[in-house]
């Protein structure tokens, strides 16, 4: 089946704290998005790749696009919610008869295993989601100064790329916005499909915070990655 990834990077990098949007931040000599489309493209050299981004910063992404002898990447400026931005991304490709990825683009340390999980998962099954399980003490939050504590065996916290068949994922995303579409599992459980967890890494993070931009790079040099084999000049 065709292999489409929807890479959501649309994020300001308010919470690094600096201007630059945290997708374009270098992690071992390269932008953390050049790694997130390497792990991609390692896992299915064939895939088609769209890529939502703010519309100041799509030149950025080009820029990097031109790093990959793949002609199979696009873009997409980002939409007001991950909803919208995954929404025109799968309106620019043909995406029919195809296996859908939509991966956060600051998930950089995403490994072409994880991805391939996913693909046959969601050809045998219809979709795949990555999930971890928790491992702190959980509590909810039942009022101001209320809360109860939850059974944390029973709590699964969620990765990307959420993969789907396309006769499953396209018709859900027609539907109208609701609030609660959080990520893509949500989207297509309101239109009454089945969403299917799959065993996800736990050094599948999300950069968001300096301190993870550490952590990424450690990690990469352990798998050895390094500066010296990513030099890039932005």
């Amino acid at each position: 089946m065709k292999k489409i990834a929807v890479i959501v990077a649309g994020g300001s990098g308010q919470r690094m704290g600096v201007p630059t949007p945290k997708q374009f931040l270098e992690v071992n000599g390269k932008p953390i998005l050049w790694h997130t489309i390497t792990a991609f493209l390692k896992a299915f050299d064939e895939i088609e790749i769209v890529i939502a981004l703010p519309e100041t910063h799509l030149e950025a992404g080009k820029q990097i696009a031109r790093l990959f002898s793949t002609t199979k990447i696009n873009f997409t400026i980002g939409g007001a919610t991950r909803f919208h931005s995954v929404q025109k991304g799968l309106q620019l490709l043909d995406t029919a008869n195809s296996i859908l990825f939509v991966h956060d683009g600051v998930r950089c340390l995403i490994t072409p295993d994880l991805i391939i999980r996913c693909y046959n998962q969601a050809v045998e099954k219809g979709s795949a989601v990555p999930a971890v399980a928790a491992t702190d003490s959980i509590r909810i939050a039942t009022g101001i100064d209320d809360s109860i504590v939850a059974n944390r065996n029973n709590v699964r916290i969620i990765q990307t790329p959420q993969t789907f068949r396309s006769e499953l994922l396209l018709p859900a995303f027609r539907q109208t916005y609701q609030e609660g579409f959080t990520d893509e599992a949500t989207v297509v459980e309101a239109y009454g499909g089945k969403v299917y967890l799959i065993e996800g890494e736990y050094n599948n993070l999300k950069i968001t915070r300096p301190i993870d931009l550490l952590v990424a790079e450690k990690l990469m040099e352990e798998r050895g990655i390094t500066r010296k084999d990513t030099n890039f000049t932005f």
